[in-house]
Formats: C-alpha cells, sequence, structure tokens
C-alpha cells in the first residue's frame, strides 16, 4: 500500500498550510522541498520523494549542487521541477552572497561563503577574481577564465585587467578544483608567486588566493595561500 497524498494528509502536516501559518521556519527541509516538487511518484507522496532525493545526496548542499541536467534524470523530478529547485537554490544562494557581501571581505572563510556552494558545483575549473574597495567591501566578482586552469590561460596580465579596469585597491583570487581536493598543484604555486610579484609592481593588493574544494576527510573545503603564510 502507498503512502497518503500531500492533500491526504491532515490539514496541520501539509507543508505549504504549515509554511502559511507558521512560516518557513517551521518546516524541514524534505517538506520545503516537497512544496517545490508539487506531487510525488505512485506510492511515494511529495514529502518521502524529498526525503529520498536528501539521502541519496546526503545533504541538502549535496543536492543544491546538482545541475539542472541532473536533478531533471531523478526519478520523480524532471525537468519543469529540476528547474524549479535549481532555481530556489540560486535564489538562496544569491541571498547569502548579498548578506555576507555587506561585510569586509579580508578573510577566506567569508570568501568561501561568497563563492564555495556555486564553486563547488562546477565541473570545470573557474578562475576569478573578487575585486574590493579601500575598506575591503565587496565591488564585483569577475570570471577570469573557465577551463583547466594552466599558466596559458591564467597569464597575470588576464588576472589584473578586471582588477585595473574596475580600479579596485585589492582582491583576492578564487578558483576550484572539481575533483574535490583542495590542496594546491605545484602550478597553483607558481601562479601565485607570479601575481604576488606582479601585484606589488602594480602596487595592487593581492589578499589572497583560495582554492575551493570539497574534501571528503573532514578538512576545510578551502585552501587559503594567506593562512598558509604562502603570499609573500
Amino acid at each position: 500500500m502507498g503512502s497518503l497524498t500531500i492533500h491526504e494528509l491532515p490539514e496541520g502536516e501539509r507543508p505549504r498550510e504549515k509554511l502559511a501559518r507558521h512560516g518557513a521556519a517551521s518546516l524541514s527541509d524534505a517538506e520545503l522541498i516537497a512544496i517545490l516538487l508539487r506531487v510525488g511518484v505512485k506510492g511515494t507522496n511529495a514529502i518521502e520523494l524529498a526525503r529520498q532525493l536528501l539521502r541519496d545526496h546526503g545533504s541538502l548542499a549535496g543536492l543544491a549542487r546538482c545541475s539542472v541536467r541532473e536533478l531533471s534524470k531523478m526519478k520523480g523530478v524532471g525537468l519543469a521541477k529540476a528547474v524549479q529547485l535549481a532555481a530556489a537554490f540560486g535564489l538562496g544562494h544569491r541571498l547569502a552572497q548579498e548578506t555576507i557581501s555587506a561585510q569586509k571581505m579580508d578573510r577566506p572563510e567569508l570568501i568561501y561563503e561568497l563563492l564555495g556552494a556555486e564553486m563547488r558545483a562546477l565541473d570545470r575549473e573557474s578562475l576569478r577574481a573578487v575585486l574590493l574597495d579601500t575598506k575591503h567591501r565587496l565591488l564585483r566578482v569577475e570570471q577570469i577564465s573557465l577551463g583547466t586552469l594552466n599558466e596559458s590561460i591564467a597569464h597575470p596580465r588576464e588576472v589584473f585587467r578586471p582588477v585595473l579596469l574596475h580600479a579596485a585597491y585589492a582582491f583576492v583570487l578564487v578558483h576550484n578544483h572539481p575533483s574535490g581536493d583542495p590542496t594546491p598543484s605545484e602550478a597553483d604555486r607558481r601562479l601565485t608567486r607570479r601575481l604576488v610579484e606582479a601585484a606589488q609592481l602594480l602596487q595592487v593588493r593581492l589578499l589572497d588566493h583560495i582554492i575551493v574544494g570539497a574534501p571528503a576527510d573532514g578538512r576545510l573545503p578551502y585552501f587559503s595561500f594567506a593562512e598558509a603564510g604562502m603570499m609573500q
């Protein structure tokens, strides 16, 4: 025998009614996702389907890292629901970024909060510059390259172009490792040394180079060259 549908549940247990009466904080992650899914599949209501999605991906963060294509292939989701889920996750990321960006962006954990969720989800390496004003407040984030990070596409002139174009006082370089391991490669180390030297010549402050990852062994999900004392 299948589970009760959402409409068959007592009114006080229906996610939409609970949210309307008590606010989003009163709902579990699965119940919030169920509102977006609207319906489940035969024998499984939307709440149970949402729980299954969360179990399959380990957490809400794991589910949020899925692309629209990946979401659409999940049983009971499909393209329309996948787009709705991706839009909801995207809005959540943007709200978090808006809140974080009002702070002084001089700590690696804040840079990670700003870009980590988005960059962890990428299947290719993205190199970005977080441009800051004289008070280290966010001006904008500029993507420098998308693809395999190497010296040919990460030449210092490409890195400093947006910094100079937007008259940034300081900046933080960020890129991701799709493998999940944020440990810097030798190419990452060489690039950082070259950029530190170039920044000194151009009289621009390069505060840090942060590598975003998603290690499964309990380590920090990012590597900070500044925290490691490697920005000299």
